[in-house]
């Protein structure tokens, strides 16, 4: 295959799974809206926030994290060297898994869950309301990890036959189930913070169903298979126990920090989760699309034994990646005010919120590019087959990222837990870089320099000088579309320079995706 043809693969696969977790961020925003409109920032928040936290935590770890990882490279090895009915088979044993260690993890979450609540937040201890609130929700939620595990587990199916679209939209619909469960029984409860939580269980549900026909079209149907001993089955769990290591340090860090902020001010919780959300957006709609097409087909060419084939589509995700990351880092750093005033400064949420949010949201900024970068890093050593080194990494910017807690949080209270967690990831994609070689995958480090700093130093002068532009409706517009006239205006003119400056700087990848945008399918 060409590299124009596998240029265009990629861009094509991340177009379609950009396009539709867009349709979900978007959505998510507006449940982070509805969220801020009628609950604020305070004790019933916090609450949620923190109990949701819990299953989700567990999600990265047995769902859409270190199971998807492990299991797509052995199934996807299955459908390229044996038959879809071994890969089948397969996912049959691993489903069965699933439902079982998995349901077992809930039942005995759910009884557990005052332990895990009085060790993971501490300080709401002195506010028994408080915490008899995050229990009774982390309780109703802790579902949805079962759930969950089994949409991701369809998910990493349907990607592996190429399927991209409807897997990568299904979140959307977990979403719309919060949005639409909040709205409608807002007011009938006693306690209104419970239609978020009955939301989470109605999305997750909604989440599977929605890829079961594309499942069936493939020409799947579940069999409890409890062949435990297979060997294709050893090998997932080979790549599995070391990336649950990994991100088991990781879920322990967000635990801490959601401990520590715990004994922050009022609030403290809730400014790092909206923040994180804003952030979270674009290394959703272009990262987490990248990481997801670039598994499956990493996996496919290293199962063919083609490494040169597997540098190229590292350079290409990671370039990509870093053509649409390093300028939104900066939107996020120099707009981040006005972006939170415009999604989230309304009904409960005060001005004091939307400085505090702004403050996490301007550390979160930085660590974007790390998050991002190790979105598309890391299936590449998954593909070869290496989980662990990728484990020990993550370990080691996990210690690193507590060590800075107490400093930072000295210097910058709540937003000092938000800059340690993204000067780690940082430092977590500066080490997987460094090692890549170790793997026998000769890159060359001049080269992914010079294009990074290329596109750091469009993006940096595009958005800069999008700040400095003249523009104000708010003496002539009503305060709504100020706000939005305010920010996209000037953002809009700064993507436009940004375009500009990249075809001055002779960026590889830009120039590739203008000819695919103008071409479509002419040069496949």
């Amino acid at each position: 295959m060409s590299t124009v043809k596998n240029n265009n693969s990629l861009f094509k696969s991340a177009g379609l799974v950009s396009s539709a977790t867009a349709v979900s961020r978007v959505l998510g925003l507006i449940r982070e809206q509805i969220m801020a409109y009628f609950f604020g920032a305070g004790m019933a928040t916090d609450a949620f926030v923190t109990a949701f936290r819990i299953p989700n935590l567990l999600r990265d770890m047995f769902a859409e994290g270190a199971l998807s990882s492990a299991f797509v490279p052995v199934f996807k090895e299955k459908m390229v060297n044996e038959t879809d009915r071994e890969a089948f088979t397969l996912a049959n044993i691993v489903l069965t898994a699933i439902l079982m260690v998995v349901g077992f993890i809930v039942l005995l979450g759910i009884i557990a869950t005052p332990i895990i609540i009085y060790l993971s937040a501490h300080g709401f201890t002195a506010e028994p309301g408080k915490f008899d609130l995050t229990v009774s929700l982390t309780r109703l939620m802790f579902v949805y990890l079962l759930l969950v595990s089994i949409s991701a587990m369809i998910m990493g199916m349907l990607n592996s036959y190429g399927r991209f679209g409807i897997p990568a939209i299904s979140p959307a619909i977990f979403n719309l189930g919060i949005i639409v469960c909040t709205v409608v029984l807002y007011k009938y409860l006693s306690a209104p913070i419970y239609a978020l939580a009955i939301g989470v269980l109605v999305g997750g549900v909604g989440q599977v169903a929605i890829q079961l026909p594309s499942l069936f079209k493939i020409g799947y149907r579940y069999r409890p298979n409890f062949n435990f001993i297979d060997e294709s089955l050893k090998k997932v769990l080979r790549l599995f126990l070391p990336m649950i290591v990994g991100m088991s340090a990781g879920r322990v860090n967000i635990l801490v920090n959601t401990l520590l902020a715990s004994f922050l001010i009022e609030g403290s919780i809730t400014y790092l989760n909206y923040s994180f959300r804003l952030m979270h957006f674009p290394l959703g709609v272009f990262a987490v699309a990248l990481g997801t097409v670039a598994l499956p087909r990493a996996s496919e060419i290293a199962a063919k034994g083609n490494m040169e084939g597997l540098r190229d589509t590292f350079y290409e995700a990671l370039n990509l990646n870093m053509l649409f990351i390093l300028p939104s880092a900066f939107i996020l750093a120099l707009w981040g005010h006005e972006i939170v005033a415009l999604i989230y400064h309304w009904g409960a949420f005060s001005e004091l919120d939307l400085n505090n949010t702004s403050l996490a949201l301007l550390h979160y900024s930085y660590g974007l590019v790390g998050f991002a970068a190790v979105r598309v890093t890391v299936p590449v050593y998954y593909a070869l087959g290496d989980s662990r080194l990728p484990m020990k990494i993550s370990v080691f910017s996990i210690v690193i990222n507590m060590a800075l807690y107490f400093p930072l949080i000295q210097a910058l209270n709540f937003a000092g837990l938000a800059a340690a967690t993204s000067v780690a990831a940082l430092i977590n994609f500066g080490l997987l870089v460094y090692f890549i070689p170790k793997k026998g995958l000769i890159i060359s480090f001049h080269t992914l320099s010079l294009n990074i700093l290329r596109i750091a130093l469009a993006a940096f002068l595009a958005i800069y000088v999008s700040k400095l532009l003249p523009i104000d409706f708010s003496r002539s517009t009503p305060e709504m579309f100020a706000r939005f006239l305010n920010l996209v205006i000037p953002v809009i003119g700064g993507v436009i320079i940004y375009m500009v400056l990249c075809l001055i700087f002779r960026v590889k990848e830009f120039t590739l995706l203008k000819e695919r945008l103008f071409r479509g399918n002419k040069t496949e």
